[in-house]
This record gives C-alpha cells, sequence and structure tokens, in this order.
C-alpha cells in the first residue's frame, strides 16, 4: 500500500507535462502527501484537461482500499468498476515514501524516477456528500503488481502511465475495464530508484524540501 507520496514540480512544467488546459485550484508543491489530504488530480471533461484538487482517501470508507484501489478489487468489486466507467483520474506525482525493515530496524525510503522527472499514476474519483448535501471530492490510487524495486517494500504500487496509456486512461470515450486493463502494469524497476529520506516523513505536517534528500543511513534508521 502506497501511504505517503509527493508532488512538487513548477506550475508551468505540471501545466506542459500533463497537457492541462484549464486550471480549477490554487497549485503549490507538495512534499509529503498524507491520506486525508488534498492533492492535484487530472480530469478530462468534453475532451479539456483540467488540473483540480481532491481530498485523498474515500468517504465514508466503504472498504480497506480506501487510499489505494487494488486492481484485483476493481475487477471484483462494482463500486469500482461503476468508477472505472465514468470517474477516472491522473493523479500527478514525482515520488512515493516506503518503509524498509532490516531486523527490528526500519528506514524511510523515498522511490523516484532516475531523471526526477514527474508522472501520473491512474485514479479513481468519487463525490461524497455529507448530512448537509455539501459535496466533497476524493480520490484514490490505482494499485497494480509491484515491480522488483518495489516489491522490496510491497507487493503492489500504484500503476503509472505512460503519456500514451494516460491519454487513454482519461478518454471519455472508453468505458470496458478489458480494454484498461494492459494499461495497469508495473513500470520498468530500471528507471526508478530508491534511497534513504528523513524520518520525519511520518509526519503528517512535515511538507518541506527537505524530505527528498538522501541521508545517511545512521541518521535514517529508527530504533525500536
Amino acid at each position: 500500500m502506497c501511504q505517503r507520496f509527493s508532488m512538487a514540480a513548477e506550475l508551468p512544467e505540471v501545466q506542459e507535462h500533463f497537457g492541462i488546459e484549464r486550471m480549477m485550484c490554487y497549485y503549490k508543491k507538495r512534499y509529503n502527501i498524507s491520506p486525508t489530504q488534498y492533492t492535484p488530480v487530472v480530469l478530462q471533461q468534453n475532451g479539456e484537461r483540467i488540473l483540480d484538487e481532491f481530498r485523498w482517501g474515500f468517504i465514508p470508507y466503504w472498504g480497506k482500499d480506501a487510499i489505494n484501489a487494488d486492481l484485483r478489487n476493481v475487477q471484483r468489486n462494482p463500486t469500482y468498476r461503476r468508477m472505472v466507467d465514468k470517474q477516472r483520474c491522473v493523479i500527478p506525482c514525482n515520488g512515493f515514501y516506503y518503509w524498509k525493515n532490516e531486523g527490528k530496524k526500519s528506514y524511510p525510503v523515498r522511490v523516484a524516477m532516475k531523471n526526477r522527472g514527474m508522472f501520473g499514476v491512474a485514479g479513481l474519483y468519487e463525490i461524497w456528500r455529507d448530512t448537509r448535501g455539501e459535496p466533497l471530492r476524493t480520490c484514490t490510487l490505482v494499485m497494480t503488481e509491484a515491480n522488483p524495486l518495489i516489491g522490496e517494500f510491497e507487493s503492489r504500487m500504484p500503476a503509472i502511465l505512460s503519456p500514451e496509456d494516460m491519454t487513454r486512461w482519461l478518454d471519455e470515450e472508453t468505458k470496458d475495464l478489458d480494454e484498461l486493463d494492459p494499461i495497469l502494469r508495473p513500470h520498468s524497476a530500471e528507471e526508478m530508484q530508491a534511497y534513504a529520506v528523513t524520518p520525519l516523513i511520518d509526519h503528517t505536517g512535515h511538507d518541506t524540501e527537505e524530505c527528498f534528500s538522501e541521508m545517511d543511513l545512521e541518521r535514517a534508521w529508527v530504533k525500536p
């Protein structure tokens, strides 16, 4: 399960990379995004790509995959299948955080592209309404099998999309999960890198550039 990620790039780069034509939110760089916090999301509406901001994690928590939608459950769960038909999005990202366990100790790692570039993850969204009828826009990351690098930490990883696959995922005319299933595959481990970072990433309020800095293992260890 992915429980932390980052999206820290300059807005013009984001707009160019994701082909954004309209802004619906105030964008700011995020170095440490946690569940229940807001994150940039790319939607396609009437052929136009939009950058908006959604809360990470569905409400109510009707399933254990509230922040991550496991592809295996997407295929079995009728609620997920409805979202795949009409409520697909792309979640911009430039790194994930995991914990590496060695014996009784552990340390946090950041997994990013070797070129430190940004990428899009397949996502689903839901509009939830509270008791007053006020809408709350929520999203989740779609997961697939882990590649060998992320397999050191977890058995699943977010489904990273190529630019071509991102176009297919956002295509409003495509409603068949069987058509989309082949693009939800593990990203090449050879293009990615993992390195130790500060244990402060485990604190929800720690959202600074320090999260990206490679750290000596002696300082990264969290002892029991």
